[in-house]
């Protein structure tokens, strides 16, 4: 695997494990303390966070499984997550306006321009290729 390959790996492995662990121990307070929109329930925002979490994991078994004959997540599913993921955050953000304040807008504008960034590098990098 190429080094840029590992790199980016690396990277999208990280953010989804942070944002999955956030969303995953989504304390009762948070959303208010981020500014986020509020919720009567945290099922939701906890079973994205795994989901989330589980994406990370993958990225990262992807990355170091290859001795041990362990695939994971490849950077073209990564790359898919991450502009369906990143695209509906910006679609609800433009077309969709939340009534948060301005650091709860700030952090979602900040999370989708992450995810559609890190997709983007991914596929100028053509890092859905394996050419060893």
């Amino acid at each position: 695997m190429k080094s840029k390959h590992k790199i980016l790996l690396t990277i999208d492995g990280v953010v989804n494990l942070i944002l999955g662990a956030i969303l995953l121990l989504f304390p009762s307070g948070l959303a208010e303390l981020l500014g986020l929109p509020p919720t009567n329930t945290y099922f939701y925002a906890s079973i994205l966070g795994a989901v989330i979490l589980g994406v990370g994991v993958a990225l990262f078994l992807e990355l170091y499984g290859v001795r041990a004959h362990v695939r994971g997540l490849g950077l073209g599913g990564a790359i898919a997550i991450n502009l369906c993921g990143g695209g509906a955050l910006l679609l609800w953000l433009l077309a969709m306006p939340l009534c948060i304040p301005l650091r709860g807008k700030i952090l979602l504008w900040l999370v989708a321009g992450i995810v559609l960034a890190i997709g983007l590098v991914e596929i100028a990098a053509r890092s859905w290729k394996y050419e060893e």
